[in-house]
């Protein structure tokens, strides 16, 4: 069976972090990273060039495929900061009313504006994507 086309490497994070520019999505990056950090109690992993994941579990499809992938993860891209969720952020316990600006994709959530968007309500998303995605990693 095919694999993954994105795996984890053993790049440095800190150093892709510390060359991010401009220094406001570098200070967002790092922002993102702490708190990811602090939640699942892991440390950052560079999956290819430019996705830092955090944690992991293995999942299987119904055909019976397996891979493997981090709980949470993020990517400063160009346009915006790009969380991976990696549950449907669509899933009906997720709550983005009170988070501030923001777009949603089937299991990334897009953020321009770190300095509008709760933090606290960010947290507790993260965790609560943690969770339903750890109650499915069978499936």
């Amino acid at each position: 069976m095919a694999s993954n086309k994105t795996q984890p490497t053993t790049a440095a994070v800190s150093q892709f972090l510390n060359q991010l520019t401009p220094e406001k999505k570098r200070q967002d990056a790092n922002r993102i990273y702490q708190l990811m950090q602090s939640i699942t109690g892991c440390e950052g992993v560079l999956w290819g060039t430019c996705i830092i994941g955090f944690g992991n579990y293995t999942y299987r499809y119904k055909s019976g495929r397996t891979g493997e992938w981090f709980l949470c993860g993020f990517s400063p891209r160009k346009h915006a900061l790009t969380l991976y969720l990696t549950c449907d952020v669509s899933h009906q316990s997720l709550d983005f009313s009170t988070l501030g600006p923001h777009k949603k994709g089937k299991g990334c959530l897009y953020l321009k504006a770190l300095e509008k968007i709760d933090f606290e309500v960010l947290k507790k998303l993260i965790e609560q994507s943690i969770a339903l995605t750890a109650s499915r990693k069978e499936n």
